[in-house]
């Protein structure tokens, strides 16, 4: 297990490509903006989107850490073995890619509150210096139950082998989307700029993330706008026309369908 809980004073970018070891199978939990927010100076501070990511550890990655942002969160790296003992009996499809891991898969969702109380107590540490092992094996293990709890809400069907070169062509996509919260996604240029045809983009899309390419867009979308509201003190008239909203109820019914709540009320607590 690596926790990071820290802010960043310059951008960091680093590509990482995981070597495996002879017979070593490891599969990877990144469970990113799981902490609570250090205390922000003067609102300069944005945190990380709050995420899951499983992987093989033989996938590569390029890792984006830009500065002035909260960086908070625990990776765990598990046996293939032991990931297959302690949940081997559940039968659903993406479970059982995870437990085989025997070819590339990335899979991404959101969290859950049960996941960020769990973390919060992993920072906390409260427990004497003679058993922090077993407390750390523990807590690791209720964060895989949490995440497979997640996991096993996804819609059953077929799960496709990744090549590489299509993580990397979805991953492409994501950074799109959330480089334009203002703007609708364009399947057809999307799938252009991937390489791969619009079925096969929707299809990878949804395997990865859960969500269709809109779906996951519009859900981006308002947590920006939430980011906004809190981090930037932003007005509701100004974060619905800098997202893209030109009719501000709307933007608001949207909002509350996300968070339960309106957005100048969501911006109060």
């Amino acid at each position: 297990m690596m926790i990071r809980n820290y802010h960043l004073n310059e951008d960091v970018f680093i590509e990482r490509t995981n070597e495996l070891a002879e017979r070593q199978e490891d599969v990877i939990f990144m469970l990113s903006g799981v902490f609570p927010s250090m205390e922000n100076q003067n609102g300069q501070l944005v945190s990380e989107p709050a995420n899951i990511l499983i992987c093989r550890h033989a996938v590569s990655t390029i890792m984006e850490m830009p500065s002035n942002t909260i960086f908070g969160s625990v990776t765990i790296a598990v046996s293939r073995q032991h990931l297959f003992a302690l949940f081997g009996q559940i039968d659903h499809p993406v479970v059982a890619r995870v437990l085989e891991a025997r070819e590339n898969f990335v899979f991404e969702t959101g969290i859950s509150p049960e996941i960020i109380n769990c973390a919060s107590d992993i920072l906390r540490q409260p427990v004497p210096e003679i058993v922090e092992s077993l407390y750390y094996k523990l807590k690791c293990e209720e964060l895989l139950c949490h995440i497979f709890t997640i996991l096993m809400q996804r819609e059953t069907g077929p799960i496709s082998a990744m090549h590489i070169n299509d993580i990397k062509a979805i991953y492409a996509v994501k950074s799109h989307l959330q480089a334009g919260f203002d703007k609708p996604p364009q399947i057809a240029s999307l799938a252009r700029e991937a390489g791969m045809s619009e079925p096969k983009l929707r299809r990878l899309f949804k395997q990865t993330f859960g969500k269709g390419v809109f779906e996951y867009f519009q859900a981006g979308r308002m947590q920006k706008a939430a980011q906004m509201l809190k981090d930037k003190r932003l007005t509701v008239s100004e974060v619905g026309h800098q997202l893209g909203f030109t009719n501000l109820s709307h933007f608001s019914r949207v909002f509350e369908e996300h968070f339960g709540l309106m957005p100048k009320k969501y911006s109060t607590l």
